[in-house]
Formats: structure tokens, sequence, C-alpha cells
């Protein structure tokens, strides 16, 4: 049975940790590893992506293989056939399948049949790679700490989710400012409060998620597929913009964060986002070198 990457859990901290390492040795250059070479890997995309695409696109050809783009209207995952017989199928052809869609249950069934690897490119439920990645960005830019504190201001979706997956693997001090109505996944949060070497903190004050901590997190507050929500959601969670005023709350240390895409003027300021704490392009593009170490990790 092959290794997949559904969600962060999927993973031991040792093997994140791993993983890590990996990355900043293809980072740096001192390792070039090429296991996808004469193979193919496809690549589902039920959701539209910029960031998504173009990374495990290059990544992909930078690892040797041969990226194939497959959108939703080609596959119509789970109606024009099963979700498995289309595993098995896709598995005769080649090494890896990553997919981008929004429900979670499909990449589960993906990787219960397939006989190759299948990464989670992002589903409504969790962003996996991305907070691997964002955790890398942050080891590059701080001081090493047993615990970073890491506060989340916006609204609880697959961003938050999967900020707590990996609290529940590995230590992290983490808050999330949000709307009492906008809450993360309910069992995701549980599962991150059982791990005692991490604190995790849900508070409808931004200030009390933002006092003091290392990094602060954002993202935009209606996801893709709840954009008739917005205007909802602007009214709920306007409070919780990240904005000067805000971030003089945390470490002067503090490093800002974005996941892109970014509504400025929304959840994030141009001063903020463009100032001199902002690392935000900087954890864009390390989603390529995570997703590289990823897949070479799960080839190997």
């Amino acid at each position: 049975m092959p290794r997949s990457l559904c969600q962060i859990t999927d993973f031991s901290a040792a093997e994140i940790h791993e993983i890590f390492d990996l990355c900043a040795k293809m980072k740096s250059g001192k390792i070039a590893p090429r296991p996808l070479e004469g193979k193919s890997v496809a690549c589902i995309f039920t959701k539209p992506s910029l960031r998504t695409r173009v990374s495990f696109e290059v990544g992909i050809a930078e690892l040797g293989g041969n990226p194939v783009y497959i959108t939703d209207p080609e596959i119509k995952l789970g109606q024009r056939e099963s979700i498995s017989d289309a595993a098995r199928v896709l598995s005769r052809y080649v090494g890896l399948i990553m997919i981008r869609t929004f429900d979670q249950s499909d990449v589960e069934q993906l990787a219960k049949y397939a006989s190759v690897p299948v990464v989670n490119g992002l589903t409504d439920l969790v962003h996996p790679c991305q907070i691997l990645g964002d955790y890398f960005t942050i080891l590059e830019h701080m001081e090493p700490k047993e615990r970073y504190s890491v506060a989340y201001v916006g609204d609880g979706n697959n961003v938050s989710n999967s900020w707590l997956n990996l609290a529940a693997r590995i230590p992290l001090d983490f808050r999330i400012g949000t709307a009492a109505d906008c809450q993360p996944n309910a069992a995701i949060l549980e599962r991150a409060k059982a791990n005692r070497d991490s604190r995790v903190l849900i508070t409808e004050d931004p200030k009390e998620a933002v006092g003091g901590a290392d990094v602060i997190y954002t993202d935009v507050w209606a996801s893709m597929g709840q954009k008739h929500l917005a205007e909802q959601k602007l009214q709920k969670l306007s409070k919780y913009q990240l904005n000067s005023a805000l971030l003089g709350l945390a470490s002067s240390k503090a490093i800002v964060m974005h996941c892109l895409p970014a509504e400025r003027g929304k959840e994030i300021t141009d001063e903020v986002m463009d100032g001199p704490q902002s690392v935000v392009f900087d954890e864009a593009e390390n989603r390529l070198h995570i997703q590289k170490a990823i897949m070479t990790f799960l080839l190997k």
C-alpha cells in the first residue's frame, strides 16, 4: 500500500521533520533527486489554481517527471465513473496523483484505491501542502524555538484546520481569532487539543489571539466555493483584519503570513502585506520546495 498525504496527520512528527530536512537540502541545491524520472503525474484540478498548479508542475518537472493537467470536465470524478475505477486506471498510467478539489472524501477514496501515492493539493477541509510549506518558512525566518506561537485571524477554514493538524503532531502555540459561527472543524480541533505538547486557543478577541505572537497569519474570509457568502463573512470578520494596529500587538520580531490569493483591503492591508515583517512571497515560493520534498518522501 503506497503512502499518501490526505492530511498532515498522515505523517508522524519524525516524518514531518524528515520532510523539512529534505526540503532544506533540496532548496539549497545540496541534493537533486529525480524520483519521477521517466514517469508522469496526474494533476487533477476540480478547483482552479495559480500557485498549486504552477508549483506542482514545475516541481514535478524538476523531479524528472511529466505533469498531466486534468480538469473537472475531463474527468467528472465520481460522476462519469466511480472514484475507485478512476484511481485504478490512473495508477496504470502515472507514478503519482495530485488532486485539488472540494470534497475531502474524494481524496481519501483516491488514496484508498490507487496503487501510487496521492497528494492532497487542497480540499474544503484541509490544505496540507500549504501549511507544511508555511512552517518550513517559519523555520527559515525565525530563531529556533521549542514552540512557536502562531496567531491565525479570520475564517475557520481549511487553512486553520491544517494548522490544527500540524499542532496535533508537533509542539505549537496556536491561537485562532474568529467569530463564534466561523469556527474550524470540531473533530480536527479536538485532535489538536489532545496533543499535550501544543497549546490551542480559540477566541473572539483578535487582540487576545495576536498578543505577543511570533507569527500572524490570515486568509481570505470567503474561500473558493463560498464567494456567495462574501458579504456575510465581511460583516462577521471585519474586526479580524490584519492591519498595522493589530500587528503592533504581536512580538516586535513577528512575521506576517498569508496563503494567497489575498483580497487586499479586506482581511489584510497593503501596508502589512508589503511591509518589512511580511514573508508572504517567501512562503509562496516554498510551496514549490515543500511539495518536491513531499513527493520525494512518498516515492522513496
